[in-house]
């Protein structure tokens, strides 16, 4: 009987270290043709036109009153002419509303609102009287979540295309230019959506809404974090970006055709991870109609936030993150190994189902396994040194070389300190951080599981370093 458990165990740590293997080439080769693809030419001349597509930044906001001021002010700030700004005031309790009315001198203005709209309903819609700041127009309704706010400003938008974004994050001023590159660079298919790379802005210095310095967290917590991204961000999603199976793109900034979003139903307020599940109703809805389509993905820097400094809250996050994750892979169940989906039910969705939700579980129940092998004297264990050591070493290597791989292509952390303190924490994760990941993904999946409702939970943000 542990000979087999030993065989499966050792098979799909094979089958892992295969597709990390593939993964990390099929991003190199991406990220070196963007690279080439993005040297020759200004895109800054044609997207600056007037005749540019127009674009709404729709931005949820909850009790954002320490901060809302100064990130509307990067906000309006963006090197694009033809844009909105659609701050969702969702049902604060705090000052964030008349911050906003008083920073921006908003005045209530009146607008046509359907009743039957599946939202909150909306409390009023306001302008500022100053000609300085016309593209900010504000919505205040009543509390729905993320979701039914996103939605709201998905609805009232009359834009071709809406970027959906959390109000704390930080967009450098040429990020719109780059997004609506990539939805015209493709011209035998329709882009329905654009994600891209989000960067940790934790101890950056950061003045009047626009990013100064570059600086490493100095939380530990945050520096894991800082890595864990870049090897998300940088080599997995820029893996399944080169062969368009990207199922999934951050909620802190992801851009979508409005059209095709409003199809595909919009966001549903009835999971925690609205980011995927849209994008995979998107894509369904495409597929269904056999319609030629692609998923775009920006490596460049362009989106900067805040993470998690607090251990309870990081755990909450992820907790809420493995709750949407298993919410949207049952709800596309028939998705699994579906060629009628091409590579997405051949290949994405099994990906996600066995390493983004079965790994973990695997992780948590293999480790009291082998407590309990130890315990009764029947581990074997060279055999567990062994594939440890190995597990161990690849990870290691893995996140190396996704810090290595960001240094030569973005050079974001200049300073050699900065750069070996993230290789340090790349040998220290799969000890210290890497467990905290799993057990709040074991959490997550138990309370969805035995239908234990604690919502999306809370985000206290210190907000960024100020010059």
């Amino acid at each position: 009987m542990l000979d087999y458990i030993n065989i499966v165990f050792l098979l799909f740590t094979v089958v892992l270290f295969t597709l990390f293997t593939i993964m990390g080439y099929l991003s190199t080769r991406n990220s070196i043709h963007y690279r080439h693809k993005n040297s020759i030419g200004d895109i800054s001349r044609t997207m600056a036109s007037p005749l540019a597509p127009s674009i709404t930044i729709i931005a949820p906001a909850y009790n954002e009153g320490l901060t809302i001021v100064e990130n509307i002010r990067s906000l309006l700030s963006l090197r694009y002419v033809n844009y909105e700004v659609m701050v969702v005031n969702d049902g604060s309790k705090d000052d964030t509303l008349e911050k906003m009315v008083a920073a921006y001198d908003l005045e209530r203005v009146p607008m046509d609102i359907d009743p039957e709209w599946p939202c909150k309903p909306i409390r009023g819609v306001y302008k500022s009287r100053q000609r300085s700041f016309e593209k900010l127009t504000v919505i205040d309704k009543e509390n729905g979540g993320k979701s039914d706010a996103l939605n709201t400003g998905m609805r009232l938008s009359e834009s071709k295309y809406i970027g959906c974004i959390d109000v704390d994050c930080l967009l450098l001023p040429d990020a719109l230019l780059h997004v609506v590159k990539a939805f015209y660079e493709h011209t035998s298919k329709r882009v329905i959506a654009v994600g891209g790379v989000i960067r940790v802005a934790n101890s950056c210095k950061i003045d009047g809404g626009t990013l100064e310095e570059i600086r490493l967290p100095k939380n530990w917590l945050a520096r894991f974090q800082l890595l864990e991204y870049t090897r998300s961000f940088l080599l997995g999603r820029m893996a399944w970006g080169r062969i368009d199976s990207l199922l999934i793109i951050s909620g802190a900034f992801g851009f979508f055709d409005r059209q095709i979003a409003l199809e595909a139903g919009g966001y549903d307020t009835g999971t925690v991870g609205e980011d995927m599940e849209i994008v995979f109703r998107m894509r369904r809805l495409m597929h269904d109609n056999d319609t030629p389509y692609t998923v775009a993905y920006i490596p460049d820097p362009l989106c900067w936030t805040e993470v998690p400094e607090d251990l309870g809250i990081f755990i909450n996050q992820r907790d809420r993150w493995s709750r949407g994750n298993l919410e949207t892979l049952y709800r596309h169940r028939d998705m699994f190994f579906n060629p009628k989906y091409g590579r997405l039910g051949m290949l994405s969705y099994p990906y996600w189902l066995f390493y983004e939700w079965l790994a973990p579980i695997l992780e948590f129940t293999g480790f009291f396994s082998i407590l309990a092998f130890a315990y009764l004297g029947i581990l074997n264990w060279e055999f567990f040194v062994a594939i440890t050591a190995t597990v161990y070493a690849f990870a290691a290597m893995f996140s190396f070389y996704a810090v290595l791989w960001d240094v030569w292509s973005y050079n974001q952390y200049t300073r050699t300190r900065d750069i070996l303190t993230l290789l340090f924490c790349a040998l220290v994760e799969p000890v210290v951080f890497h467990p905290v990941v799993v057990w709040s993904s074991i959490r997550g999946n138990f309370k969805k599981l035995f239908k234990i409702n604690s919502g999306w939970g809370s985000q206290v943000r210190k907000g960024f370093a100020k010059a």
